[in-house]
This record gives structure tokens, C-alpha cells and sequence, in this order.
């Protein structure tokens, strides 16, 4: 029997099995209800409304501490021996490395296809909105995370879900928390072995295989599919043996170099068409409130550009503090301002930048996937760029290699502070993980398993709803942190403090062997 036979009977069994369940599972998390003419999924409802709530109980954050938050990122207010593994830098870039990738490019795609250019600009709003949830849940994955005897600290959900609630709750609180702990550890490594893991790898090398050499290649056959997952495993296990400090490392160098060659890349396009930039602007403005011929219109531009951008920056999802909260700080909300740009850079530059390319280039392929004539994503993206840089669908190719690595390390690192959480921290358990991950990352370039896939896509948005009441439950306790480091920022620029400890009375961290 053949490997390719072996992985076709391995797929179809799989999906065989889960398909009920993950149809059942994602009607359920995604249940929609009609408006205006379309369907309004409510999970997204749910993740818009979060980010309006917390963009009023702070005052606009996003808006007002911008500047603050660079200034952070630069390490301005940092100070010495404070705990943590990385830099300020280091933490932002390795949580955009689990968002930015391919649903900026052909997430982006299908939404000004389906939404028209109009979708443009909600994906805009909702991303701005996602600033001050990306804030909030990133000050409390700080603000409760466990610093450990070895140096490395834990954050995540599943510590600032048990530890807040059992804080402002008391029993009751201690015992919802260590449920819902356990139920977002348990989520994210579902969707990091199957959606941060497995599809990043078989879509990556799909690309891979069909522009270099096609069907008929090396690559495209089973031979090439074990030696590139192979490679790949070697590589993610690596990085991965060496912790954050290492997935930081990498990713402080890939994510800003891939970012800077991709926004080149569509401003090379937009220059080139610079007369055609009034009237795509307007399209986009126009699109976003008189949508006609548009499914579902002005609604159905709104719910598309929400739900691409939810989907793409992950605000509220509880994935993003597990990195950020790695960071050297003594106060959480130093890092929660710092994240807040998180989906600025992921939505409001990257996702425009690619909508942008696409309005003003106008491909063929664009059209057919808004007449309904073919689905559209990765390849309308690649059709934009083609039209004016003729060989940048292989440097594109790159690209989403980079991409689909830099998700799985950070994916990778998501698991694992999920998995030692259920499992332990023994030596033992975390080399068993590592094994694993670096196994799921050769299956990938070999199996599809769409409907775990699917089912962890369920997964992953369920673990918001969770998340997001805790968010509400303990947003006093991020005042509070904010208020604190506004001090510190007072007293530093007035000169009153220069390197000193945080003088707030609750610890960000909390110790564990």
C-alpha cells in the first residue's frame, strides 16, 4: 500500500468520524441569527461588543495611551531585575506572529469579495475596537501569571481566570475559575495541534508544492511531503526546546522583516496605481453604507469586515496573553498598553494594506469571486500583487512559509503552557508535548483532517465566550493596574524615581515551584 493511499483512508476515516461533531459543534458556536437580509453569527457579536464595553469603561485607551504604548515598546520604562524572560519587543512580536499570517492574506481576500470593498472599513473599526480587549485580557494574563523557581513564567487563561475570580470571589469565584482553566487549556491545545499546527503545515506546503514544480514535482509527491515536514519539525523542534527566550529571538527577526517586505510589496502596487487611490478610497467608504449589489448590503459589509477582522486578530480569544505575558515588567498593564497595538499592526495596517492592494489592482479573479464564480482567498491576493510585480507570487510563497512558521513556533509555545497546566511541568511531560507538536507538524504535509480542523475552530471561538466574562468580571482589577503604571510613568518622567520597583500593592507575579 502506497503513502498516499495510507493518508487518503487515514483522512476519510477521520472525517468520517468527526464530521457529525464538528457540524454539530459549529452550528452551536457559530449559530447565526438574521439581519438585515444576512445572518449575524453571534460569536462575533459577542467579540465586537466586548471591544466597544471595554473602549468606554477606559476611556478610549487605544487612543489616548498610543503614544505610551510606544514608548514602552521601546523600552523606555523598563526597569532592571524586573521578572520575566523578554523584552517588551520581544513579547509584541511574538504574539503578532500567531495572528499575522494567512488570514491577512487570504482571510482579507474573501472579505472585500463577499463584502465588497465596504468591508474595508468595518474590519478597520472592529480592529480598533479589539485594541482595548487585546489590553485588558494581556494586563490580567500579567498581572496573574506564575513566575517559576527556574526563571520561566506561565500566564494565560487559565491562571488569570482561576487565580482573579478566586481573588474578587472568594470560594465560589476559585471554583468557576479552575473549571473554565481547565476548559481554555484544554481549547487552546485542541486548536494548536490541529488549526496553529497541522493546517498552518498542509497549507503551507500546498503552496509550496503547486508554485514550485506543480503537480508534477518532487514536492507534490509523498517523498517531498515527509522530507518537507520533516524539515520543517526540525526546525519548530529546535526553537521550541529553547523556550520563549528562543520563539522570541526568532520571531523579533521574522515578524518585522516579513511585515516590512509585505507592506512594501502592496505600497509598490498602490504607488504604481496612485491615481486609482481616490476612488478606491472612496469605494471603500461608499461600500461601507450604500452596499448595493452586495450580499446582505450595508449589513452584509459590516458582519463580513467584523468577522474577518475578530477572526484574524484573536482579540478576546485568551491566546495572545500567554505571550505577552513572558515579558519583564512589574506592571502588567505596562504590557497591556504594549499589546493594544497587537491588532493595530494585524488589522488596521497589514488587513487594509492587502484590501487596498486589492480594490486598487481590480484582478480578474477578484471579480469572479464576487460574481460568485469561484471562492477566491490566497490566489486574488496573489493576482493583485501579479499585476504589477510579475514574480512576486514566489517571493509571496515565501512569505506564507514565514508566516505558517512563525504561527506554529508561537502556536507551539500556546500548547505547551496549556498542556504543562493539565499535565505538569516535569521535564518529562513538556519533551512529551515538544515530540508530539514536532510529529503533528510532518502529518501536516501529509493529512488534511478538515473536520478537526473545523472542530478546533469551534474550539478556539468558544474559549472567547469563557474568556470574555472573566474579562468583565475582573476589568476593576485592570483600572486599578492601569492607574498604578500611570504613576510610575508620572513619577519616572518627573524624575521622583529613576530604576525602582513597582510600589503597588498586589505582586504580578506569583511564585511556583
Amino acid at each position: 500500500m502506497s503513502l498516499d493511499s495510507i493518508t487518503t483512508t487515514i483522512d476519510d476515516a477521520v472525517s468520517d468520524f468527526f464530521d457529525p461533531v464538528a457540524t454539530t459543534v459549529g452550528d452551536i458556536v457559530f449559530y447565526t441569527v438574521p439581519l438585515g437580509g444576512t445572518d449575524l453569527p453571534l460569536i462575533v457579536a459577542w467579540l465586537v461588543i466586548a471591544g466597544l464595553v471595554f473602549t468606554g469603561w477606559f476611556g478610549l485607551v487605544q487612543a489616548r495611551k498610543i503614544k505610551l504604548a510606544l514608548d514602552v515598546v521601546r523600552g523606555k520604562y523598563d526597569e532592571k531585575d524586573a521578572p520575566g524572560e523578554v523584552n517588551h519587543f520581544q513579547a509584541l512580536t511574538a504574539a503578532v506572529s500567531g495572528t499575522v499570517g494567512l488570514g491577512n492574506i487570504a482571510g482579507v481576500a474573501v472579505a472585500v469579495s463577499i463584502g465588497g470593498p465596504g468591508a474595508t472599513f468595518w474590519m478597520i473599526l472592529c480592529g480598533l475596537l479589539g485594541m482595548a480587549t487585546k489590553f485588558v485580557e494581556v494586563t490580567l494574563g500579567v498581572k496573574y501569571r506564575e513566575e517559576h523557581a527556574d526563571g520561566t513564567v506561565s500566564g494565560g487563561p487559565m491562571h488569570y481566570l482561576p487565580k482573579g475570580l478566586a481573588e474578587r470571589f472568594g470560594r465560589g469565584g476559585a471554583k468557576l475559575g479552575k473549571v473554565l482553566a481547565v476548559l481554555a487549556s484544554a481549547m487552546i491545545l485542541f486548536f494548536g495541534l490541529f488549526g496553529g499546527n497541522l493546517f498552518q503545515t498542509n497549507q503551507s506546503y500546498a503552496q509550496i508544492s503547486s508554485t514550485f514544480g506543480g503537480e508534477d514535482g518532487f514536492l507534490a509527491s509523498s517523498a517531498g511531503a515527509v522530507l518537507f515536514g520533516l524539515v520543517v519539525a526540525a526546525l519548530v523542534g529546535l526553537v521550541l526546546l529553547g523556550g520563549i527566550r528562543s520563539i522570541a529571538s526568532v520571531t523579533s527577526r521574522l515578524v518585522p522583516a516579513m511585515a516590512i517586505m509585505y507592506v512594501v510589496a502592496c505600497l509598490i502596487v498602490i504607488l504604481t496605481n496612485i491615481t486609482a487611490v481616490p476612488d478606491a478610497i472612496g469605494s471603500i467608504f461608499q461600500g461601507a453604507f450604500e452596499a448595493d449589489g452586495v450580499a446582505g448590503g450595508i449589513i452584509g459589509a459590516l458582519i463580513v469586515g467584523f468577522q474577518r477582522a475578530a477572526f484574524s486578530n484573536e482579540a478576546g480569544i485568551g491566546s495572545a496573553p500567554i505571550a505577552h505575558s513572558a515579558v519583564k515588567t512589574k506592571h502588567p498593564a505596562s504590557e497591556g498598553l504594549v499589546a493594544l497595538l497587537e491588532p493595530f499592526i494585524d488589522t488596521v495596517i497589514v488587513c487594509t494594506m492587502t484590501a487596498l492592494t486589492i480594490v486598487i489592482a481590480a484582478p480578474a479573479s477578484w471579480d469572479e469571486a464576487r460574481q460568485g464564480e469561484s471562492i477566491g482567498g490566497v490566489t486574488i491576493t496573489s493576482d493583485a500583487f501579479e499585476t504589477v510585480l510579475p514574480w512576486f507570487p514566489h517571493l509571496l510563497t515565501v512569505a506564507v512559509l514565514l508566516f505558517a512558521f512563525s504561527t506554529i513556533l508561537t502556536w507551539g509555545y500556546y500548547g505547551l503552557k496549556s498542556w504543562t497546566y493539565l499535565f505538569g511541568r516535569s521535564k518529562a511531560s513538556e519533551m512529551t508535548f515538544k515530540v508530539t507538536w514536532s510529529v503533528f507538524v510532518v502529518a501536516g504535509s501529509l493529512l488534511s483532517l478538515d473536520s478537526l480542523i473545523s472542530l478546533a475552530d469551534s474550539a478556539l471561538f468558544l474559549l472567547s465566550v469563557f474568556n470574555i466574562i472573566g474579562l468583565y468580571l475582573l476589568a476593576p482589577v485592570v483600572k486599578r493596574e492601569l492607574n498604578s503604571f500611570l504613576e510610575f510613568v508620572r513619577r519616572r518622567n518627573s524624575g521622583e524615581v529613576a530604576d525602582t520597583p513597582s510600589e503597588t500593592a498586589d505582586s504580578p507575579a506569583t511564585k511556583s515551584s
